[in-house]
């Protein structure tokens, strides 16, 4: 399977929109949302301009099939948050998954010169827990009851990947490279 990543276009809300509302989706996020293409529309029109955070829809063979992004790329201190999830089930796979995370980690460290990835998983979701740590990361912290989602709380799992621990254990790793392109800064002055 070939996996690429571009920016997001307007012709994508309609399936990011209904990944987004998809339960199998939103079991694991910290929402439920009721989204309208309208509000997709606003939406997109905040990340386009917003410096602090870059998102990508990811594409399996061509096909549209889920969103990666990463957040606090202006925090002064080096530190990023990201997430993703894989819309088209039919799309997913360990591969793509190991190759998408091991890939942002060279995009975010070698790049972008940042200094450690975060992320928070629902300790529930044991699977993608297991992911991170199979590609190096460290659990940080566990909160009991963190999200309340619809009079139900969960516990929240902090994940942590530092440069200097990406770089110790990158030669171990076996994964399809995937790029990230250029920033928006750098599309705007193309």
């Amino acid at each position: 399977m070939s996996v690429t990543l571009r920016k997001i276009r307007e012709e994508d809300l309609e399936n990011i929109m209904r990944w987004r509302m998809d339960e199998e989706i939103t079991r694991y996020m910290n929402t439920n949302p009721k989204l309208t293409l309208e509000g997709q529309r606003k939406w997109l029109a905040g990340i386009r301009t917003n410096p602090d955070v870059d998102y990508w829809l990811i594409q399996v063979d061509g096909q549209p099939a889920g969103v990666i992004n990463l957040i606090g790329l202006e925090n002064p201190e080096g530190n990023l948050g990201w997430a993703y999830y894989m819309g088209e089930k039919r799309l997913r796979s360990l591969g793509t998954a190991l190759s998408l995370e091991m890939s942002m980690y060279d995009y975010v460290f070698d790049v972008l010169k940042k200094q450690a990835v975060y992320s928070d998983v629902f300790t529930l979701n044991k699977g993608v827990i297991q992911l991170h740590r199979a590609c190096g990361c460290e659990i940080v912290e566990e909160k009991k009851h963190h999200v309340c989602k619809e009079d139900i709380w969960y516990d929240v799992t902090f994940m942590r990947m530092t440069a200097e621990n990406w770089i110790s254990v990158r030669h171990t790793k076996k994964y399809e490279k995937i790029e990230f392109g250029m920033r928006k800064e750098d599309e705007q002055r193309n």
